[in-house]
């Protein structure tokens, strides 16, 4: 005897103890979720530097695999698990999603895909948009970044899409900072080029396993000097550019050169 409603057919009758089991499934699944998302970040500020970014990339790895591990153990609770099945469900709340949530589950595969891809991740500094921090969490559908001013800016994952991604130090330790000097024409180069090289070496601040660069740049109003280093730890950069500009400068006024003028600097820059 055929079923009067086959659109049901594929589905289990929820008893109260499948219920039960399917909260205890959710309620596991968030714990360990909330637990990961506190464990990890805690352990990264506890081992060495080099680590800390490899135990924050675990986050949203994890969340994943949890959520995946959740629907898995879910889905027999309520649905009888043949393929057909399946590919009807899946079917059906495809196309419902798709008309109602495009922009939403646009930016939950780009989530996925970003776990795959890697474009960003916990630790990073990123840019997309004219938005700048580091990101602090990679959640399903959005990144979270803190700015330097501690604003916290979450952006939809659906950005990878369409906008430019900048990323300063793509996962590792190394994040090239630069400080810049403006001085006029009446100076010695190679004077000026080693004073600053010996401003950056003697940095608290500074990862000595990295090069030092002093570029010189000639334009109509004076000369411009851009000091590049890199940080121990990227989250040090602003006060690694603050360490140089402020060195740099006091030890460029004791060697007595002359900064360019400003109108001039002005006009040089436009």
């Amino acid at each position: 005897m055929n079923d009067p409603n086959p659109a049901l057919a594929i589905f289990h009758s929820l008893t109260q103890t499948s219920l039960i089991q399917i909260g205890l499934i959710l309620a596991l699944a968030y714990l360990s979720i909330f637990i990961s998302q506190k464990f990890f970040p805690w352990l990264a500020d506890e081992v060495p530097s080099r680590f800390r970014l490899f135990l924050l990339g675990l986050v949203p790895v994890t969340r994943l695999v949890i959520i995946i591990a959740a629907f898995v153990m879910i889905i027999p609770l309520f649905l009888y698990p043949t393929f057909a099945n399946l590919v009807t469900l899946l079917g059906a709340l495809g196309i419902a999603i798709g008309f109602a949530l495009k922009d939403y589950v646009s930016s939950l595969i780009a989530g996925i895909v970003t776990l795959y891809e890697r474009p960003y991740q916990p630790g990073d500094w990123i840019e997309v948009n004219g938005a700048y921090g580091e990101v602090r969490t990679i959640n399903m559908r959005t990144v979270e970044i803190v700015t330097p001013d501690d604003t916290v800016v979450q952006i939809p994952h659906l950005q990878l899409w369409h906008q430019l991604v900048f990323n300063s130090n793509d996962g590792g330790q190394n994040l090239q900072c630069t400080a810049d000097f403006y001085l006029n024409h009446q100076h010695d180069v190679a004077t000026v080029r080693e004073l600053l090289y010996d401003t950056a070496l003697t940095s608290n601040f500074l990862q000595i396993r990295k090069q030092i660069v002093v570029a010189v740049i000639n334009r109509p109003w004076g000369r411009h000097y851009r000091l590049k280093a890199y940080p121990i730890d990227p989250r040090h950069q602003f006060d690694f550019v603050s360490d140089l500009t402020v060195r740099g400068k006091s030890a460029l006024d004791t060697l007595g050169v002359d900064w360019a003028p400003q109108v001039l600097f002005s006009e040089g820059k436009s």
